[in-house]
């Protein structure tokens, strides 16, 4: 049901306790997703202390022998969850990526955990396009963007508790510790899901019900659509783009904090976990709320909000980078984790909204597709192996050096939400007329 406001725009009914409650339960898989997606970079200086491992390596395995299992997995997965049901995909992928992060915590050898590592992406695969699609089910239009916002706060949650957590442990313990009990948590989670969560009917809650129809519902079909509409590859373009940033800087921070500023873990687990949950979580939270208030005017605001946000945050990231002391580098570093995370929430709502029920979870896959192979796959990797090839010149400040390499990404993704902002502002013309 809907209402009229006072402008005589039609505004969504209220949302029932349920449909809090089922956001509740796939956030917090979002957040053991997440933690234990990032306890590798959280961990990095005690596993390279451990098992022998370079920049490079972290890089490769955090970043592109990650991203292709991760991402290239999610598609088959989408297309079985838009034809079966969601909740339990989700609840089997939960269940495997937490039995791989215990694996991960036995591992003897690098070798050992690159499979353990490929193992996780496969399990993370099937965890958050069927997520979208569930939620799409169960928040009607004009409230999506403040839900899916919500759910989003799954990676800062997730990576400020990994940082607490994971640090806290390592440092008190192990590093294998922190990774077989995180590991156990989601299982327990998984078998959650599978008993408390129920399976929305889909599209219900769409203001205009369309009868399925294979020829264009199908994965070829839905396929094509995807990369044919301009709107949608530039959203993925986008959102792939500022990825190589986020990933890139992100799986290396740790490491950066504490091998050329001088933090400790006992720092880590305090300090960072604080700039991630504040900076992070306030930044997603903020833009789920700002997309909804802004998209009710322009169409264009789910480019143009992430195009003003991530120009905001080069100037933080620079000064984050330059800083020569940890507290200064932190206090800087709350900019970009504000503002560099706009263009998901924005990015997803504007997939679910543009597409059919039925091809929610598939669509979802396929912007997880483009932006994290992109992001995932070449962020940490180019991060990692610009550090080893600077080390013999740079033996001092290598990473720190590798990370200015990502301020030409930035510039890049920015023009693409400009972009993008055009073509959105031309389709809501058109339709207007």
């Amino acid at each position: 049901m809907e209402s009229k406001t006072v402008t005589g725009e039609l505004s969504p009914a209220p949302t029932s306790l349920k449909a809090w409650f089922v956001l509740g339960m796939l956030c917090l898989v979002y957040v053991l997703n997440f933690l234990d997606r990032q306890l590798l970079s959280i961990l990095a200086k005690p596993i390279q202390d451990s098992l022998g491992v370079t920049d490079g390596q972290l890089g490769l395995i955090g970043g592109l022998y990650f991203a292709l299992f991760y991402c290239l997995i999610s598609i088959p997965v989408g297309w079985l969850a838009d034809r079966t049901n969601r909740v339990r995909v989700l609840a089997f992928a939960c269940a495997l990526w937490s039995a791989a992060t215990v694996a991960c915590g036995m591992a003897a050898s690098y070798p050992q955990l690159v499979a353990a590592r490929m193992a996780v992406g496969v399990g993370e695969a099937g965890g958050v396009p069927p997520s979208y699609a569930i939620i799409s089910d169960y928040f009607p239009p004009g409230r999506r963007g403040t839900a899916l916002g919500l759910f989003n706060l799954g990676p800062p949650i997730g990576q400020a508790l990994g940082v607490a957590f994971g640090a806290s442990i390592a440092a008190a313990f192990s590093w294998r510790l922190a990774f077989i009990s995180l590991g156990a948590v989601g299982v327990f989670t998984a078998l959650a899901v599978l008993l408390f969560v129920r399976e929305p009917r889909r599209g219900g809650l769409d203001r205009v019900q369309a009868p399925a129809d294979p020829r264009v519902d199908g994965f070829w079909p839905t396929v094509r659509m995807f990369f044919s509409h301009p709107a949608l590859a530039l959203a993925a373009a986008g959102g792939g783009v500022t990825q190589i940033v986020t990933y890139g800087a992100g799986n290396f921070t740790t490491l950066l904090l504490i091998r050329e500023k001088g933090m400790t873990l006992q720092d880590i687990a305090l300090w960072y976990a604080l700039v991630v949950a504040v900076g992070m979580g306030g930044g997603i939270f903020v833009s789920g709320r700002a997309i909804d208030y802004f998209t009710r005017r322009s169409k264009a605001a789910y480019a143009w909000l992430p195009a003003l946000t991530l120009t905001l945050a080069v100037p933080f990231f620079i000064a984050f980078v330059w800083a020569p002391t940890w507290p200064l580098a932190l206090a800087l570093l709350l900019g970009p984790t504000f503002l560099n995370y706009f263009y998901l929430s924005s990015a997803v709502a504007l997939v679910q909204e543009e597409v059919a029920p039925r091809q929610r979870v598939l669509s979802g896959a396929l912007l997880l597709l483009v932006m994290n192979l992109t992001g995932m796959g070449i962020g940490p990797t180019l991060v990692g192996a610009v550090s080893d090839w600077l080390r013999p010149t740079h033996p001092e400040h290598s990473l720190q050096v590798a990370f200015y390499g990502l301020l030409p990404f930035y510039a890049l993704a920015i023009g693409l939400f400009l972009w993008l902002a055009r073509v959105l502002r031309r389709e809501q013309a058109g339709a207007a007329a």
